[in-house]
């Protein structure tokens, strides 16, 4: 019964997850829109990417990645603000 309780409770708490994690990625998003064409243009002018900036935005998609397990029910895993922010899930190099 109380497994029942906490499910149906983190389910509404999805709702506001929801909102203000979907707010918060989404305003991101144009941030990272900007970090995308800046470094195009630096690896077309220098020959390589800027892996600062490239590092950044993976901290974004890896937040987007978060959000959607969290939102499909696949992980109770709350996104950030909730939660510890996940700055790198792929560890790419």
């Amino acid at each position: 019964m109380k497994k029942k309780i906490n499910e149906r409770r983190e389910g509404f708490m999805r709702l506001v997850v929801g909102v203000v994690s979907g707010i918060i990625l989404g305003v991101w998003k144009y941030l990272i829109y900007l970090f995308w064409i800046i470094n195009f243009f630096v690896a077309i002018f220098s020959g390589k990417r800027s892996k600062h900036i490239a590092e950044m935005s993976e901290v974004w998609n890896s937040q987007v990645y978060i959000f959607l397990r969290y939102m499909n029910f696949v992980s109770n895993v709350r996104p950030f603000p909730f939660e510890k922010r996940e700055k790198n899930l792929s560890k790419f190099n």
